[in-house]
């Protein structure tokens, strides 16, 4: 972190070599997601169907009932906290917005112990250069988990049967996820922060945000990014996954919806997908 790193050029193209690297890991994730068979398992049975003639609730006074009544018609705890997911979720393209949120926790945890001690600490101690290591690869790993994430919900199209506001919020959390990680190196204190402080506060007085947002200023980029950023990430997060719960995950482009399971359409997208 400390090194200065190596740089190739193509002509206009200017690019570093672990950039590079990264770039390249991104894709060969991705297309191994796509390619690479996942482990199969015995399906779950299906849960008993619920009766459609069951009494409604008679009408009550109380309003914690009401309310509890009325979240779980909105919020049912089988859709929440499902215990079965469906056979097409077998892949391995599933996977990365779960890695997004692992690596979100240990960016979390190791970030609260940093703020604890203080920048002296993780540059002199050993372990204060450990925690902060632990810091910067988690959030490699999440950046890489959530552009495969995007990248493979962008070509599965999953934005489609209702579920825009759900893409539009994982969009929403990488691009506050990118300004996290930008005032967190400025937050570094160390000579690459401080270069990239006095290069972003050209590109930030560019359009027009210098007035109030000085990148030069350590204990603005500090606060933002301890305290306002992070909780914006985390509760984005908690709206995606909550949005993920209730509408479902996004079927493939070949598989029919319920509804359309007993439709000419749906059974010949059926049997193609089972081919």
């Amino acid at each position: 972190m400390d090194t200065p790193a190596t740089y190739l050029q193509w002509g206009f193209i200017q690019i570093s070599v672990p950039n590079l690297l990264m770039i390249l890991g991104m894709v060969a994730l991705f297309v191994g997601a796509i390619v690479l068979p996942f482990p199969r398992h015995k399906p779950a049975p299906a849960p008993p169907p619920e009766p459609i003639d069951a009494p409604e609730a008679e009408p009550t006074s109380n309003w914690t009932a009401r309310l509890s009544r009325a979240m779980n018609r909105r919020w049912p705890w089988h859709t929440l906290l499902p215990d079965r997911q469906p056979a097409f979720v077998a892949s391995w393209i599933y996977l990365f917005g779960v890695g997004a949120i692992a690596s979100l926790i240990w960016i979390v945890g190791s970030g609260v112990i940093l703020v604890i001690f203080g920048p002296v600490w993780w540059h002199v101690s050993s372990a204060g250069r450990f925690v902060n290591s632990i810091h910067f690869w988690s959030v490699q790993a999440f950046f890489v988990c959530t552009i495969v994430h995007l990248v493979g919900k962008y070509f599965m199209a999953s934005w489609r049967h209702g579920r825009a506001l759900t893409w539009i919020t994982g969009v929403v959390i990488f691009a506050f996820g990118a300004l996290t990680a930008f005032t967190g190196y400025l937050a570094q204190q160390n000579f690459d922060s401080q270069w990239i402080a006095a290069e972003g506060k050209d590109a930030v007085n560019s359009i027009g945000a210098g007035s109030f947002l000085n990148t030069l200023d350590y204990s603005q980029m500090y606060g933002i990014h301890v305290l306002l950023l992070p909780g914006a990430v985390v509760s984005l997060v908690a709206v995606h996954i909550l949005l993920v719960r209730l509408k479902g995950v996004a079927r493939p482009i070949d598989q029919p919806r319920p509804e359309e399971a007993g439709t000419t359409a749906g059974k010949a997208a059926a049997e193609e997908a089972s081919r």
